[in-house]
């Protein structure tokens, strides 16, 4: 179980995405005043490398719909993954980390599938070895030894980022659809599998909705 570390992250993470996000093309605003509004963990099975799925609010925008970062966590950089870096920090406990998103990082993008088929559990964001029994996740027709065993490509869209993957369960690739732009329903999109949570509204309320598509239509690959 990934283990909550109480200590310092200089600059911290929403400093680091105020700076990142205006960069994105899905991202709605030309200026970011990020704030945590929910999320969860994954494990990495290696103990290595950090999972989390945060929503991130703005709090100079509380009307506006919350966007969803999946981030991962290393202590050095990714091969290859120079342009999926949102920054680098110094970790009071870990000493320096670099910050991917987490879209590109093939060990979030398998941890996304065991849990999409049952085989990884969802961990709370903020407490070390918690689980999140309000994550929901299931994909209809995955093995229950299914594994990724390639990132084939990741694709950016207004409100959506496109994993494919090629995997162990599965004569064709696969997408796994993240939705940047969170809504309570996930719109016309027919999916055979989801992963579905909640986040906090600026009223104090709550939402619940997918964070992540599989969609039934093979065009999507």
């Amino acid at each position: 179980m990934a283990v909550i570390h109480r200590t310092t992250l200089q600059p911290t993470k929403l400093e680091l995405l105020a700076a990142w996000l205006p960069t994105r093309e899905w991202y709605d605003a030309a200026v970011a005043a990020p704030e945590k509004a929910g999320g969860f963990r994954l494990d990495d099975p290696a103990g290595e490398v950090g999972l989390e799925f945060m929503v991130v609010g703005d709090a100079e925008r509380p009307h506006a719909a919350p966007h969803l970062v999946p981030m991962t966590y290393r202590a050095a950089p990714l091969d290859g993954a120079e342009d999926a870096l949102i920054g680098t920090a110094e970790h009071g406990v870990l000493g320096k980390r670099w910050i991917y998103d987490g879209t590109h990082d093939p060990v979030l993008v398998a941890e996304l599938y065991a849990l999409l088929a049952g085989r990884a559990a969802p961990q709370a964001q903020s407490e070390s070895d918690t689980p999140d029994p309000t994550v929901h996740a299931s994909l209809r027709g995955a093995a229950a030894d299914g594994t990724v065993l390639e990132l084939l490509r990741v694709v950016d869209g207004a409100d959506r980022t496109d994993m494919v993957v090629r995997t162990s369960d599965a004569a064709e690739p696969v997408t796994l659809r993240l939705r940047r732009v969170l809504a309570p329903t996930a719109g016309d999109t027919p999916a055979r599998g989801t992963v579905t949570a909640g986040w906090r509204l600026s009223d104090g309320a709550t939402a619940r909705g997918p964070y992540v598509l599989v969609p039934e239509d093979a065009e999507a690959r």
